[in-house]
């Protein structure tokens, strides 16, 4: 009698991928089992099975290759497929490590990254309350007043949210209680987590996981009362600020500028018009985070990642370059605005101005 055949686990993630992506949740989380019932250990489903198919999502999305309804699906999908997989294992994860609250920043909806890193945690004997997404700091520190947790772990994607995940930290941490932060929004690196003041850092949830193995660290005292401009002095010039107050109007005055400068919008449908709109809502968006972080870079990623959505869809990327040059006009009396914006378009076009390589060399 022949044993059965034993799947690759690398062809499991193949098999999870066809299945999310015809919206198959029967067939996912059958897979999600069958790769537990041949050893693979629940952590490594989560983050070597679930976690890339997830990515594979948004890089489809992207590529234009999955529409937003079907990304929706998709990712959830993989999250009733992790809510299975956290029932299964509920009884044997008594956690006896301490507790942890991990939550989304206000505004994140991206939430399976944190779900992912809450599992994880459980797993390893930590009592974890998941809030989920889109956590208002508010209700946050109201959790934190009723359980006491040893450690608040918060999950960003979208570096727009960096502002109000500033706001959180400096209120967990009000509370004596320490934060660790992750997710694409702190920066490759983590840049963004230490300028915030946040006092753990991890790139993904394993090593999340790896350094809560190591003990939080409660702070000393609890952390005086502060404003965002004690730890970002650059903040006194009122740019941020200002942009982001008169976003509405911005976005309005580059839609209303844009026909005169891209003659092709003339023609654009309703639905275009919108598209375009919530295009350069989000161009003004990033550069108040980067005016936030003092950080032009953050804003040229941005553009640059949003050209090749463009090209991907069909759109030229050089119709960014009438917005962002309406948008400059607009802001001229800010120097900042005006200088990242600049290095922006420079790096679009294939250019660099002498201005712009010397603020990049002396900063």
């Amino acid at each position: 009698m022949s044993s059965p055949t034993v799947v690759p686990f690398e062809d499991r993630t193949d098999q999870l991928w066809e299945a999310v992506a015809a919206g198959d949740e029967h067939a996912a989380t059958a897979v999600v089992f069958d790769a537990l019932e041949n050893g693979a250990t629940a952590e490594r489903v989560l983050l070597d099975l679930i976690a890339p198919v997830q990515r594979k999502v948004g890089e489809e999305w992207a590529a234009n290759r999955m529409t937003v309804a079907q990304e929706h699906a998709a990712t959830a999908i993989n999250d009733r497929a992790i809510s299975a997989l956290s029932h299964h294992y509920a009884a044997h994860t008594a956690g006896s490590r301490g507790r942890v609250v991990v939550a989304c920043v206000d505004g994140e909806w991206h939430g399976l990254p944190a779900r992912i890193l809450a599992e994880v945690l459980k797993l390893r004997g930590w009592t974890v309350d998941y809030l989920g997404a889109q956590v208002p700091p508010t209700h946050l520190i109201t959790h934190l007043h009723q359980t006491g947790p040893d450690l608040v772990a918060l999950s960003s994607s979208i570096a727009t949210r960096l502002p109000t995940a500033h706001a959180a930290i400096t209120a967990v941490q009000a509370t004596n209680t320490p934060v660790l932060v992750g997710g694409a929004a702190f920066g490759v690196h983590g840049q963004y987590a230490r300028l915030l003041g946040a006092d753990m850092w991890a790139p993904d949830a394993a090593a999340a996981a790896d350094r809560l193995e190591q003990g939080p660290g409660p702070l000393p005292s609890p952390a005086p009362a502060h404003q965002p401009i004690d730890d970002l002095p650059h903040l006194a010039d009122q740019e941020y600020t200002m942009v982001a107050r008169t976003r509405t109007n911005l976005v309005r005055t580059v839609m209303a500028a844009l026909e005169d400068r891209f003659p092709a919008m003339r023609d654009y449908t309703a639905l275009q018009r919108q598209h375009t709109a919530e295009d350069i809502a989000h161009i003004v968006d990033f550069l108040a985070a980067a005016l936030y972080t003092n950080d032009a870079e953050l804003f040229t990623g941005f553009l640059t990642w949003t050209s090749g959505i463009l090209t991907a869809r069909g759109v030229p990327a050089r119709s960014l370059l009438p917005a962002l040059g309406i948008l400059g006009e607009q802001l001229k009396d800010f120097p900042r605005a005006v200088d990242m914006i600049t290095q922006a378009t420079d790096h679009l076009t294939g250019t660099r101005s002498v201005n712009a390589s010397d603020s990049r060399n002396s900063g």
